[in-house]
C-alpha cells in the first residue's frame, strides 16, 4: 500500500537520523489505544523484520480510567500479532478521577509516568515509545512559544531521569492524516481516549489554527518541523548565543516596487 510506504519511510528516517533504536534494544510500545500508537507499533514490528539490526518489540496500555470503551479488542489484536501485551490498571489515577484535585492533569501525567517506567522495567526494555505524532511537535512548539516563553518542542529522543530508558517518538516526521488513514485502510481497532475528545483546549486551538493555515500555505508543518532542525542561535534573542563569534552580515535591500527586495551578491 502506498500509505505504508509513507509511513515506514517516514519511521525509517527518524530512526535512522536520530539512532533511536539500536541493535539489542527491546523497545515497549506505549499503546494508548488510539490510531497514533496503533500505527506506530505496526511501523516499528515492518521495521524490525527490515533493519540490518537486531531488536524487539512489546506494547504495555496504562488503564487510567478515561477510556470510553473497553480495550480488550486492542489486547485480542495485538496478541494476534504474536506481541507480548501488557494491561496495567493504575489505581492512583482512578482515584485522582474521583477527587478531582486542582492540576489533575499534572498529576495525571506524574502518575502515568510513573506507571510507565514501572511495567516496562518489568518487560526488561530498555526503550520506550510514544506515539506522538509531527502534529504534536508542531503544536508544543507554538504552546510554548506563547505561554512559557521558550523556544522548544517535544525531543525526538531524551532519557529517563535515571537514564535507565531511552525515550522516543518515531512519528515525529508522520502526521495524522498518515496515521488516520493507515488505521482505517487495515481496520485496526481505536479506543478513544476522553481527553483526546475534548474540546476547547489550547492545545485544540492551536491545531484548528495551524489546520487553517495549511489550507492556503500547503507543506506548512514539514516547514515547522524543518524549522526545528535548521535553528540560527545568531538570529535569536537568547545572550547565551550571541557575541561568541563575528554575527553574520545582514542582507542589503533596495526598493523594488512596493517591496524591500535582498540584493544577493556571489560568493
Amino acid at each position: 500500500m502506498e500509505i505504508e510506504k509513507v509511513l515506514l519511510r517516514k519511521v525509517g528516517e527518524a530512526v535512522h537520523r536520530f539512532r533511536m533504536i539500536r541493535d539489542g534494544d527491546r523497545v515497549a510500545v506505549a499503546l494508548s489505544g488510539g490510531k497514533d500508537s496503533l500505527t506506530m507499533l505496526e511501523a516499528l514490528l515492518l521495521l524490525a523484520q527490515r533493519a540490518p539490526i537486531e531488536f524487539s518489540v512489546c506494547a504495555f496500555t496504562v488503564e487510567q480510567g478515561k477510556f470510553l470503551r473497553p480495550v480488550e479488542p486492542i489486547g485480542e489484536y495485538i496478541r494476534g500479532l504474536g506481541v507480548t501485551w501488557t494491561y496495567h490498571t493504575d489505581n492512583p489515577s482512578l482515584r485522582l478521577l474521583k477527587e478531582q484535585p486542582d492540576h489533575g492533569c499534572d498529576l495525571c501525567s506524574r502518575f502515568r509516568r510513573r506507571a510507565v517506567y514501572q511495567i516496562a522495567r518489568g518487560l526488561g526494555a530498555n526503550v520506550i515509545a510514544f506515539g506522538h505524532t509531527a502534529d504534536d511537535f508542531c503544536e508544543s512548539l507554538f504552546r510554548n512559544i506563547m505561554f512559557t516563553g521558550r523556544l522548544s518542542s517535544l525531543p525526538p529522543v531524551t532519557y529517563s531521569r535515571e537514564r535507565d530508558f531511552r525515550l522516543i517518538r518515531p512519528l515525529v516526521y508522520v502526521t495524522e492524516e498518515v496515521t488516520r488513514g493507515y488505521v482505517e485502510s487495515k481496520g485496526l481497532p481505536v479506543v478513544p481516549c476522553g481527553c483526546s475528545l475534548r474540546t476547547g483546549t489550547v492545545r485544540r486551538s492551536i491545531r484548528e489554527t495551524i489546520a487553517d493555515w495549511e489550507i492556503e500555505h500547503p507543506h506548512l508543518r514539514e516547514n515547522i518541523l524543518s524549522a526545528m532542525g535548521n535553528i540560527q542561535p545568531g538570529r535569536l534573542l537568547d545572550t547565551r548565543y550571541l557575541g561568541s563569534e563575528d554575527p553574520e552580515p545582514e542582507p542589503e535591500f533596495t526598493v523594488g516596487g512596493s517591496e524591500l527586495l535582498p540584493v544577493l551578491h556571489d560568493a
